[in-house]
């Protein structure tokens, strides 16, 4: 009975194992997940005890989706995220498409297209500021020539209405990234295909355009999704480089849950866990090209 008993457990422990031994760190990450996300909802809703409000309601709900500034504020989110994220990939496509290539300097050419893949985002930022505002390096420069009367004639391209500085910092870091990755899935590709195509006649466009794009397109959707939720739920970048009305979501959540009246901070939670959904929806999106992508290749 006892070696019976000793079998049967030591099967579930052997099934059970990785689990088992994981436990401990799932345990940790599942209560600090669900208890932020209890307690960010139960904020949300107005449920703040030790400030009075003791009667949940959707009051920070109503107060968001009644105000113009969020709308704003939303596409201004879409904006930073959708623009820099077509702008990156067009341009990792076409350094993919040439770093590819067999030619004297591919090395050096490949290293200074990569070089700042482990730059931190935030010193990226300070740099775009440090150069394109109007008392930066360009700003001065270009009135020490005497191309401008002063330097706050330089075109405003940070802390601007249309994100420019934002943009280009964005375009700036994840260029590389997600030309590193075309640049592989082309190598991986070979030239087989195109040779096939230009025997049929084929030109350059049309073989980039019906053989390259569409080997290269799966990857390219799946990082582009990563990079864009990434982008959306950003605050450092656009608070140092973006304005300050209409701000991203993620910036005016932080200015209302870090506000001196208490009552503001629902509304801040409010909009995270709006910023949260959309981003969880990019995930799903990143899970779904993932299946059809990449498990149908295999």
């Amino acid at each position: 009975m006892r070696s019976v008993f000793y079998t049967g457990w030591s099967r579930i422990y052997a099934k059970g194992r990785p689990w088992i031994l994981l436990s401990p760190a799932l345990i940790l990450v599942l209560f600090l997940f669900l208890g932020g996300l209890g307690f960010g909802i139960a904020e949300s809703l107005n449920y703040m005890p030790r400030i009075g409000l003791t009667e949940p309601n959707l009051d920070a709900y109503r107060a968001i989706f009644a105000d113009v500034g969020f709308y704003r504020s939303l596409f201004m989110t879409l904006h930073v995220a959708i623009t820099p994220t077509i702008l990156s990939v067009a341009l990792a496509l076409a350094f993919g498409l040439v770093l590819r290539q067999s030619f004297r300097g591919k090395q050096f050419f490949t290293f200074m297209f990569s070089f700042n893949l482990p730059i931190p985002h935030v010193v990226g930022a300070i740099g775009i500021l440090m150069l394109f505002s109007q008392s930066g390096f360009f700003a001065r420069i270009g009135h020490a020539l005497g191309w401008m009367d002063a330097p706050s004639d330089f075109p405003i391209l940070v802390n601007d209405a249309w994100a420019i500085g934002i943009i280009i910092e964005y375009v700036w870091k994840e260029t590389p990234f997600i030309g590193v990755i075309v640049l592989a899935i082309l190598q991986s590709i070979g030239e087989d295909y195109e040779a096939v195509a230009q025997t049929l006649g084929a030109n350059r466009w049309q073989r980039f355009r019906y053989v390259l794009l569409p080997l290269v397109l799966p990857g390219v959707l799946i990082v582009s999704v990563a990079v864009m939720a990434f982008f959306f739920g950003d605050f450092v970048i656009p608070t140092i480089l973006g304005q300050t009305y209409p701000a991203v979501l993620a910036v005016e959540a932080v200015k209302d849950y870090t506000h001196y009246d208490l009552r503001n901070h629902p509304i801040g939670v409010a909009q995270a866990l709006v910023i949260a959904v959309i981003g969880t929806v990019l995930v799903f999106v990143y899970m779904w090209l993932n299946r059809k992508f990449i498990r149908s290749d295999g």
